[in-house]
């Protein structure tokens, strides 16, 4: 499955910056890469600059290591009960109202290495285990359409649009 096969339908206009974040890229190739270049520029970062902001009310490094993690985790959640043919709306999230709550700060880099591999290898491995009917699926999500497909390319366009913001902000 290749981003040029999903319809601007199956997702919110909202997430149109993360999708073309990407470029016409194979889903399951783009979540295999995707995780291997996070874990590399995360390699880069000194431990002490995780808790770096580069403007006052700003997230901290870490934090947006948690962010990029939690996202990840709700999104993969909404396309397993997409995928599972659940009909239940599921809701949207506020971004600004977890941060303050995620112990950021208090972590590790190897922690937050570790924790962000387990996530993407349980999304790699949920999506590997979709049909082609299954990840056509499209169900309701934040109060739009949603299918299952359009949730595993916004998971990889949100990672390499917090990378461009990583580089450009945090790690000039």
């Amino acid at each position: 499955m290749v981003l040029s096969e999903l319809p601007s339908s199956e997702y919110n206009p909202f997430y149109q910056t993360y999708i073309m974040a990407l470029g016409n890229v194979d889903l399951m190739e783009e979540l295999k890469k995707g995780k291997d270049n996070f874990l590399t520029l995360l390699e880069q970062i000194p431990e002490e600059k995780l808790y770096y902001a580069y403007a006052e009310g700003k997230w901290s490094l870490a934090e947006v290591l948690v962010h990029v993690i939690d996202t990840e985790r709700i999104f993969q959640y909404r396309a397993l009960c997409i995928a599972r043919n659940d009909k239940t709306p599921l809701p949207g999230f506020d971004q600004d109202t977890y941060v303050p709550y995620s112990n950021a700060d208090n972590r590790s880099k190897k922690s937050l290495m570790e924790e962000y591999k387990a996530v993407r290898d349980s999304t790699i491995f949920l999506f590997n285990s979709f049909d082609e009917e299954t990840i056509k699926r499209v169900g309701v999500a934040s109060g739009s359409k949603m299918s299952v497909r359009a949730l595993g390319f916004i998971i990889s366009g949100h990672q390499a649009h917090h990378i461009r913001i990583l580089r450009e902000r945090y790690l000039p």
